[in-house]
């Protein structure tokens, strides 16, 4: 069933959602975030957003300054990932600021002037995201990151929405999408775990689970990995476990960070026991049996995975002027999004039916009244021209984008909310 159809999920969220965002903001104005919106003609340009992480080793392919991966400072660790059109704060320890992890709007070039994605839906509401999503969301539900690491990630998995809202917190289900742009190296490993294999019993984990702080679990001896494979993707449910391997990734989540964490060892780095229980209730922390529950278990088993979950790209359209495919999609009605590549010299005009993110890979060119281009490098701190937040009124009304170059295709990709229409459904 349909994200928006589920109304029980829906109540859900509604239930949360007041508490989530704990942390007071100070407020816009209004008339600076309406003048924004309409100088960008429905448009908003957002600032890089770069988030560190105290676990891991950078992959470095972000395109940021080599000076800038530790702007935080060494307690924070380095920068590995980048959130887009964010209205999530990072839940990052407590050493993380009021307003980490949400995205700002860029007022102008000219001056430093800016104000949060947040506030800008909070005070236009169904003027940027259309009615819909106001109602059933009270926002832009989700958000989209390139992820970069070196080494591969610990097998863990997001808890679902019941689950999380136990702890007061968001499910978090997500998919990947591994883009050729970025692809200068793979990391230490070009593969990802996905769920338990078939053939292993519930009593074989719960008894890694158990020996936790014992040593070594080892727990991917019970798991199955898949090759990366450039220009494809993944669909991963809330409740399914998976170790990402160290290939830059694309990846649109819904707004939730919370995670429980079975690999205790990963590249010679440890993880304490609070990695694997800190999103339990606190009668719950010592219960291998809870724990063990927060796996989907039919869908960590299946036989069939890949076929189920793997997102290999969908032609939507292609000729001389442009190919646009969908790179997510059939994800339960959480997200989508889409690649769009538009040839040298040439200009299309898109049309959606809903509120989207934009990020551009590469190219430069025209992105209806903004100039757009994927950077070389960036420095911390510094606005950009490749990332944007489409209106639901701009998006329906069409955005003319032009690719300036003679030699080189302007290719961006788009995130869609769970009210996206024309989705495919497997």
């Amino acid at each position: 069933m349909k994200v928006k159809e589920n109304k029980k999920h829906i109540d859900k969220y509604k239930i949360v959602l007041e508490n989530y965002f704990i942390r007071e903001i100070k407020m816009a104005d209004k008339t600076l975030i309406e003048n924004t919106l309409k100088k960008g003609e429905g448009v908003f340009r957002l600032n890089p957003n770069f988030i560190p992480r105290p676990f891991g080793v950078e992959g470095r392919r972000l395109r940021l300054h080599p000076d800038d991966y530790f702007a935080y400072g060494l307690q924070r660790g380095s920068i590995k990932e980048r959130w887009m059109a964010s209205t999530n704060i990072a839940q990052n320890g407590p050493l993380a600021g009021p307003t980490e992890g949400l995205s700002f709007v860029a007022v102008d070039y000219s001056s430093d002037e800016k104000f949060s994605l947040k506030e800008a839906i909070e005070i236009l509401g169904a003027q940027i995201i259309g009615k819909e999503l106001m109602d059933k969301y009270k926002g832009f539900p989700v958000f989209s990151k390139f992820y970069d690491l070196k080494t591969p990630l610990f097998h863990h998995l997001h808890l679902d929405m019941e689950a999380a809202a136990r702890v007061g917190k968001l499910g978090k289900p997500e998919c990947y999408y591994f883009p050729h742009q970025f692809a200068s190296h793979t990391g230490e490993m070009n593969a990802t775990y996905f769920g338990y294999d078939p053939d292993t019993t519930p009593e074989e984990v719960k008894q890694r689970l158990r020996d936790y702080n014992k040593g070594d679990t080892r727990i991917t001896e019970l798991s199955r990995a898949w090759r990366i494979e450039l220009g494809s993707g993944w669909y991963s449910p809330a409740g399914v476990i998976h170790a990402p391997g160290s290939v830059m990734t694309y990846e649109l989540n819904w707004n939730g960070d919370v995670n429980s964490v079975h690999e205790n060892v990963v590249s010679g780095v440890t993880y304490p026991r609070e990695f694997l229980n800190g999103e339990c209730p606190a009668d719950k922390k010592d219960d291998i049996d809870y724990i063990f529950s927060l796996l989907d278990w039919e869908k960590n088993t299946d036989p069939h995975y890949k076929k189920r979950f793997g997102r290999p790209p969908v032609t939507i359209v292609k000729n001389s002027d442009c190919e646009e495919k969908w790179i997510s999609y059939a994800n339960e009605g959480y997200f989508s999004a889409k690649e769009l590549s538009v040839n040298p010299g040439k200009s299309v005009t898109i049309k959606e039916s809903a509120a989207f993110s934009v990020i551009f890979i590469q190219g430069h060119g025209k992105f209806g009244a903004h100039h757009c281009e994927a950077p070389g490098m960036l420095r911390f701190g510094q606005q950009s021209a490749d990332e944007f937040f489409v209106s639901e009124e701009a998006a329906k009304k069409g955005i003319v984008i032009t690719n300036t170059s003679p030699v080189e295709p302007l290719v961006l990709i788009k995130g869609f909310g769970p009210n996206n229409a024309g989705v495919p459904e497997a």
